[in-house]
């Protein structure tokens, strides 16, 4: 049993020691102090975007632990990457070169988050065994990351260590080699021509594993649909097919790919049918680290083949919007101010809006702002503000919801002058108009952001909460189950579903709207309509306590929530009945608007 303070754990340890680190201080302490601080700061930002955390930085030494291995493995093999780009073009003899151990193991962590044990201590004697600048890791890393990271384990044999009574199967861990190392002359350091810093993507041909060698066409089939779709998001360059799948055929390396092509993210998957079944495999991973972002299976009966592509793209792609969201706005988070560029500004933005804060909000607007005047081009960030606007209203954090609705249209209006196929901007700008009475216009343009996109997921949750406003339940209900089907981890996935939530309460299934609204406020705590939602459904299902509790909840995040006038400014319903019912629960709650 764990002492008071203390718990065991299960986790990847990553141990770092500079190589050489003493007869460096003795020529030049200056440069090598200088080198060191410049390797701390590379080991803290591949450890922390892999979901590390650094435990120690004591001297020349770095520990951090991870949830999962091909974590801790990506993040070890992105730092000597970089370490290796950073310190290129010096004397060997003046390089300063790290070894890195990766181990699978127990530990102890202690309430002041340090760690000890034999997980730690395998970890550190590997990390004697790498040569400088590489990578050697025990075999539980390698049983578990096998196929995850694009990497070789060569196998060093058992070694006998210090202080470990039986002997550690130790593989050296290298980046794998592929054919298109031939043309990798490209400049990568230079952005792509014309894509203006944005990250690219690129769909590698998917592998045919079928016995039947005609199932080809049903790999081909279903990469090139997933290219036309992604092509449809407009704020992501897609490199062209004839680029992509010059890769066929070969064992290729995904950070080599991406180099060679300009991508950032690639996406890489396979189909095997075996009789009337069918399986899709597909996995998104960040060239530059070899980091999987998403991967997803998916098995079907064969039926329509052409049905079952269009529902496999539609996923596929979906998914893959989350993700990919998810991705830029964490490493626009996690760059220092003065790096971020008019997309990285916009990012950072959207990282700050689906946090549901004032004060995020506030920087979101900011930062908004900024890449606007930076790039007034860049359609993102006009839509960005009109969502924000918007939110502002329907939280009532604006002192005149209808004033922000109308700023949320003219934002909208702004990004569809910058580009007028942008999916999103029609769907917020759908809202706006809504709340200024033109319904139909409104579902118009919910419906037009759809069209331009089917797999946009938070344009099917903003088409569902235009048929709740138009009093118009049963649809709503099979928007945002579409939002959901299509993008299950998105961030907004809280907002999806408190709309959920509304939509079972206007059918009057107040069960079934208190369960997802209570998942709602699980997901984001923060999220004030999560607790209107849940408060509302309680109060109608008599579970006075519970209701209040949750009011208390929605009120502590939206105070100007107090009155039906208030309530009137921020919900814009078409019909007064179904708006009067919106308000039913929460009264039996004892709301007193």
């Amino acid at each position: 049993m764990a002492a008071e303070g203390m718990h065991e754990t299960l986790a990847a340890i990553l141990a770092a020691d500079a190589a050489g680190y003493s007869r460096l201080m003795d020529g030049d302490e200056r440069a090598t102090v200088a080198a060191l601080d410049a390797a701390r700061q590379v080991f803290r930002r591949h450890i922390e975007s892999h979901r590390g955390r650094v435990v120690d930085m004591a001297g020349d030494s770095v520990l951090a632990v991870f949830d999962s291995a091909a974590g801790a493995a990506s993040a070890a093999l992105a730092v000597q990457a970089e370490l290796d780009e950073l310190r290129r073009g010096e004397p060997d003899d003046r390089r300063l070169r790290f070894r890195i151990g990766l181990h699978l193991g127990d530990l102890i962590e202690k309430a002041d988050g340090s760690v000890y044990g034999s997980g730690v201590n395998v970890a550190a004697r590997l990390q004697a065994l790498a040569e400088p600048g590489g990578v050697t890791a025990s075999e539980s890393i390698r049983g578990a990351v096998r196929g995850k990271v694009a990497a070789e384990f060569q196998d060093q044999g058992e070694q006998q260590v210090k202080n470990i009574a039986d002997p550690v199967r130790a593989f050296a861990v290298k980046p794998t080699a592929d054919l298109l190392r031939a043309v990798a002359g490209v400049d990568v350091s230079r952005p792509v021509p014309g894509f203006g810093g944005r990250p690219a993507i690129a769909v590698l041909p998917f592998a045919n594993l079928s016995a039947d060698p005609e199932q080809e066409y049903f790999a081909d089939g279903l990469a090139d649909d997933i290219l036309t779709r992604l092509s449809m998001w407009r704020w992501v360059p897609v490199i062209a097919r004839n680029s992509s799948f010059s890769c066929r055929g070969r064992h290729v390396d995904i950070k080599e790919v991406g180099r060679a092509l300009g991508a950032r993210y690639v996406l890489e998957g396979s189909v095997r049918k075996a009789g009337n079944r069918l399986r899709v495999t597909g996995q998104l991973i960040e060239a530059a680290t070899g980091y999987h972002l998403w991967a997803e299976r998916y098995d079907r009966v064969l039926d329509d083949l052409f049905a079952i592509q269009d529902e496999l793209t539609d996923g596929i792609v979906g998914a893959l919007e989350g993700a990919v969201g998810h991705a830029e706005t964490e490493r626009a988070r996690l760059m220092p101010p003065a790096n971020l560029d008019a997309w990285d500004c916009f990012q950072r933005g959207w990282w700050h809006l689906q946090r549901f804060t004032r004060e995020d909000f506030a920087a979101a607007e900011s930062l908004f702002l900024d890449a606007a005047r930076r790039d007034p081009s860049l359609a993102g960030p006009h839509s960005g503000l009109a969502s924000l606007r918007t939110l502002e209203a329907y939280f009532l954090w604006s002192r005149d919801p209808r004033q922000a609705f109308a700023e949320a249209v003219a934002s909208a209006r702004k990004a569809l002058a910058a580009d007028p196929l942008d999916a999103f901007s029609y769907s917020i700008l759908g809202l706006g108009l809504a709340a200024a009475g033109q319904h139909d216009e409104a579902l118009a343009m919910c419906r037009k952001g759809v069209e331009i996109n089917p797999s946009f997921a938070r344009g099917h949750n903003m088409l569902a909460v235009l048929h709740q406003f138009r009093g118009e339940p049963q649809p709503s209900i099979v928007a945002t189950e579409t939002a959901i089907r299509i993008s299950p981890n998105d961030a907004l996935l809280t907002n999806f579903l408190a709309t959920l939530s509304a939509g079972h309460y206007l059918m009057r299934d107040y069960v079934k709207a208190a369960e997802i609204a209570q998942l709602g406020v699980l997901r984001g705590p923060n999220h004030p309509l999560a607790w209107r939602h849940l408060a509302n459904a309680l109060g109608q299902l008599g579970r006075i306590d519970e209701a209040r509790e949750a009011l208390a909840g929605c009120l502590a995040l939206m105070p100007g929530f107090a009155t039906e006038s208030a309530a009137r400014a921020s919900l814009p319903f078409r019909d007064e009945a179904v708006f009067q019912h919106t308000l039913e629960g929460l009264r039996k709650a004892g709301w007193a608007g």
